[in-house]
């Protein structure tokens, strides 16, 4: 019997889609140079535009600044601005954006039915806020977070200062600060107001708050950011260093004057004990975990809808800043363009950040300057949000937010 070899049979559909592609190919070779000149300009005028950004980053190292990063998304698309001694990746300390996450966590226990923001204070922190004229009997959680306490903020103590932010920083940088120490700094002064009267920054608030978390869940308000922010978010440039000195690589050098005086000696104050600030502003990041976070939690995925509604429930702060109203441990802020933005800034020794989004949560930026005697992190603000640079020099900035009006007096301070 003989056997006869069949060959397999081309399949019709791969002959004609080989030749489809074969056609693309040779139609695309002969298409006019022109129209695909066109096609890549239409492409590239899609692309967000970031120049202005960038000269913003470049004229804060013209101002003295020693570097300048940001980085800023816009939907999926993503950017990152260098400027002077500083890399894209570098983590940095971000100050009071830590309330963000500190209000996020509060918010969340309140949700899981744990706490209520309209909680007196001494509820759950009985007898700590007592002293010339400060009773936590009166004053809620809610404004602990909102600013509307009253409490006076242990910042602004004049020996503390003096040790923490002054002259006596190399004595003091590696001291360890308790928060009932903390605390108890501020109870030796006189209320800014009556509870729900008034406004006003206080970094005391935010230090009561990382206490309620504690007696809340049972350990420290970090662990709780740690489970409930940055693990879910794998935000794995951001941590809650507790009473450790050192920068986690990578990241740059922060400088300070340490003075009021502009033209004082820059001296190095990258490490420093962050137990001095606690809950109002320890946290270390990055511009890129900074805007994951603050995109999450704008766009719904940290809150339910009926929380996320109270934190960005925001009352007026003053009339020096029109343009500037407070929510629960977070800002609304309008641009001179009519943008609006959401976020915090932070400053602390060395290092001045911003992290802001618009409502949608589509368009962020985080950024920071490692100096904090000159600089202005919200001329760059204002131009990736609007596209141009400020008219005014940036070497000696004025407050255009009250996160900021203590740094126009002393400059080294926590905000």
């Amino acid at each position: 019997m003989s056997v006869r070899t069949v060959r397999p049979v081309r399949p019709v559909r791969t002959a004609l889609a080989a030749a489809t592609v074969v056609a693309a190919l040779t139609a695309t070779a002969l298409a006019p140079a022109s129209a695909l000149a066109a096609e890549r300009d239409a492409d590239r005028a899609a692309r967000p535009d970031h120049t202005a950004t960038q000269q913003a980053l470049e004229a804060q190292v013209a101002a003295g600044v020693p570097g300048a990063v940001a980085q800023a998304r816009v939907g999926r698309a993503s950017w990152t601005g260098t400027a002077g001694e500083r890399r894209g990746n570098q983590r940095f300390r971000v100050g009071s954006i830590t309330k963000t996450f500190v209000s996020t966590v509060l918010l969340q226990l309140q949700a899981e039915g744990r706490l209520d923001l309209d909680d007196p204070v001494e509820k759950h922190l009985p007898g700590v806020v007592r002293g010339n004229g400060h009773d936590g009997r009166k004053i809620t959680v809610r404004q602990l977070l909102n600013h509307t306490s009253g409490i006076n903020s242990y910042t602004e103590d004049a020996d503390f200062v003096a040790k923490v932010f002054g002259p006596g920083f190399f004595t003091h940088r590696y001291d360890t600060w308790t928060p009932e120490q903390l605390v108890a700094i501020a109870m030796t002064h006189k209320p800014d107001f009556e509870p729900g009267t008034s406004w006003n920054y206080s970094n005391t608030n935010f230090v009561l708050a990382g206490m309620v978390v504690e007696k809340v869940t049972g350990r420290p308000y970090g662990k709780a950011v740690e489970r409930r922010i940055l693990k879910p978010l794998k935000l794995r440039a951001t941590s809650v260093p507790g009473t450790s000195p050192a920068m986690p690589k990578p990241s740059g050098r922060a400088y300070s004057t340490l003075s009021r005086d502009p033209n004082a000696p820059v001296h190095d104050v990258t490490e420093l004990n962050p137990s001095l600030a606690g809950a109002a502003g320890e946290m270390i990041s990055d511009s890129n975990d900074l805007q994951t976070f603050y995109r999450a939690l704008l766009k719904g995925r940290l809150l339910p809808p009926a929380e996320l509604k109270e934190m960005t429930t925001t009352v007026p702060v003053s009339p020096d800043f029109p343009d500037y109203s407070y929510g629960l441990g977070l800002s609304r802020q309008k641009l001179s363009c009519g943008k609006e933005v959401w976020g915090h800034g932070g400053g602390i020794h060395g290092s001045s950040s911003q992290a802001q989004v618009t409502r949608d949560g589509e368009h962020s930026v985080a950024l920071n300057l490692n100096a904090d005697w000159t600089g202005d992190a919200e001329a760059v603000l204002e131009a990736e949000f609007c596209g141009k640079l400020p008219a005014k020099s940036l070497a000696k900035p004025s407050a255009k937010t009250p996160e900021q009006a203590p740094a126009a007096a002393s400059r080294a301070t926590l905000r």
